[in-house]
């Protein structure tokens, strides 16, 4: 039978190398769960927009421009013709 400090020599750079990687993998598991909550917060507490441009854009294509409809002269993309 062996003695006792020599299994113990053997096996603690393995318990230390184990207590390392435990330690790395909480590590990088508390960053991505940081990061996570950040995300969701971020998402839930910037405001909205006020106006949809997009809407807008539709409306503007379908309907002609202001400008137009004021009686002003205007090229294709309904911009203010100028000279």
């Amino acid at each position: 039978m062996e003695d006792i400090s020599i299994i113990l020599r053997e096996a603690r750079p393995l318990y230390f190398a184990r207590k390392r990687r435990r330690r790395a993998l909480l590590s990088v598991a508390a960053v991505l769960v940081a990061g996570l909550m950040l995300n969701v917060s971020y998402k839930l507490f910037t405001p909205k927009p006020i106006y949809d441009f997009w809407t807008e854009e539709i409306y503007m294509t379908q309907y002609g421009s202001e400008i137009e409809n004021m009686g002003l002269p205007v090229d294709e993309y309904g911009l203010l013709m100028v000279g």
